[in-house]
């Protein structure tokens, strides 16, 4: 077993990075072929900046169980599951059946259906929280937690986390991937915009903290504390790698906001219905105010949710505070979250997701060592990472530091071209679907070792 970390060979890397390029567009010239077709249209050739990638995105044409295909025909095993929505696995018969048997009865009302009812009932009983809303999308779910928070407390000041997406509101779109030159001296809440068109008036009233860090909380909130209206977190940050809370910190934070009548929102957009039954909420024990939710809930349709207090419900009841949406609740997708939610994500299925993320993030280990790797793995029920840094991260500001952007797009490479489809970028993170065997899970374990053994030499 190997003992020390391999010296990496920079000029390898780089060839192999040309190579593995090189090979992905000779296999997917039908997708070189939209992409002419889609940049006339489409900023970018695609729906969402997220959706981009290099050397250029990959169009895929349909998808069934744990597999996706592209339009040229290549079939992968599908880890990427669409950013963290699709552990239900693909055309899920009971998703297919629910919504078919919805669309048949209509699709939309902008009325109340019996099935918004029966979803929140079974949220209530996975997050504890007594009241929900529903929304179209995390965007929407964080950005009507932001004015329930202001609207309760009367304060305008948001604290979040460095390095944490919220969406794309504006209130959230501060200091999300920010240039280490950008960011200040640590500790020191700063507020760094996330691209243009964001008014500099509303930017300054969200403030950034690095994560997993109670004593800085508890000096601002010492100083600024009855001027800030909430503060927004992912209990376990999952847009940079996986970054789990250090023991004690979230229920620090609880006791904290709570002393200075800050609301506490959980961000679990990521994190719900893919880490546990009642996602962080549940698993790590520590109940905010309000938890927002999307992705993983509504089985592959667009959806998300809203869950809070009693005091901020009747914000809501009395109109003090506006929380509309011609498609919230929408039939179609609360149907499809009622499957999903009671009859596919039980807790059977989340046993199974503990199991197979152990074996394979063992598989990895085992390669890590063997090839003196400068990495490790990360896993938290249906989600996990191999994260290209020798030590483990604590916050942002490691993140930016200590992370091997090659090492991660040559990897991201080696999958795609072995049949693994992943997220783009140097997260490298998977999500577990009910449709995976082990059989997918060893072709992701022989996908990274072709990777360590082409990247050791």
């Amino acid at each position: 077993m190997a003992t020390l970390r391999q010296a990496i060979d920079r000029g390898r890397i780089l060839e192999l990075t040309e190579r593995e390029r090189g090979s992905l567009l000779h296999r997917t010239t039908g997708s070189q072929a939209l992409y002419e077709r889609a940049v006339g249209v489409m900023p970018r050739g695609v729906p969402s900046s997220f959706q981009a990638a290099d050397p250029r995105p990959i169009y895929l044409s349909h998808g069934e169980g744990a597999r996706v295909w592209d339009v040229d025909g290549n079939e992968y095993a599908d880890f990427h599951n669409g950013f963290g929505v699709m552990c239900v696995g693909h055309a899920h018969p009971a998703i297919v059946a629910a919504v078919e048997a919805r669309a048949r009865r209509g699709s939309h009302f902008a009325a109340p259906t019996e099935g918004s009812i029966r979803v929140a009932e079974e949220l209530r009983r996975r997050y504890g929280l007594p009241q929900w809303r529903f929304t179209n999308s995390g965007t929407e779910s964080t950005m009507d937690a932001v004015h329930l928070a202001r609207g309760a407390t009367g304060r305008d000041v948001i604290l979040k986390i460095e390095g944490s997406y919220h969406g794309h509101h504006d209130t959230v779109m501060v200091s999300v991937r920010p240039a280490l030159d950008q960011l200040g001296e640590r500790g020191v809440p700063g507020s760094v915009p996330f691209g243009g068109g964001h008014p500099r008036a509303l930017t300054e009233l969200t403030l950034a903290i690095p994560f997993n860090d109670a004593d800085v909380l508890e000096r601002v909130l010492g100083d600024i504390g009855e001027r800030v209206a909430g503060l927004i977190l992912e209990p376990a940050m999952m847009n940079i790698t996986v970054i789990p809370p250090n023991p004690g910190y979230l229920e620090r934070v609880r006791e904290l906001t709570a002393a200075h009548g800050v609301q506490l929102i959980f961000d679990e957009v990521k994190t719900g219905c893919t880490i546990g039954p009642g996602g962080a909420t549940a698993r790590y024990g520590v109940t905010p105010d309000m938890v927002c939710l999307a992705k993983a809930i509504c089985g592959g349709y667009p959806g998300g949710a809203i869950g809070m207090t009693e005091s901020l419900a009747q914000l809501v009841t009395t109109g003090a505070v506006r929380q509309v949406g011609t498609f919230n609740g929408n039939p179609l997708v609360m149907a499809a979250a009622e499957a999903a939610l009671l009859d596919v994500l039980t807790e059977e299925a989340y046993a199974r997701f503990e199991a197979m993320n152990h074996r394979l993030l063992a598989g990895l280990d085992d390669i890590i060592e063997r090839h003196g790797l400068p990495c490790h793995t990360m896993g938290l029920g249906a989600k996990g990472c191999v994260v290209f840094a020798p030590e483990r991260l604590y916050e942002y500001r490691d993140y930016a530091t200590k992370v091997d952007a090659e090492l991660s797009e040559l990897a991201w490479l080696y999958h795609m071209n072995h049949g693994i489809f992943m997220t783009p970028g140097v997260d490298e993170q998977w999500t577990l679907s009910v449709a995976m065997a082990d059989a997918d899970l060893q072709r992701y374990v022989d996908a990274f070792e072709a990777f360590a053994q082409a990247a050791t030499g």
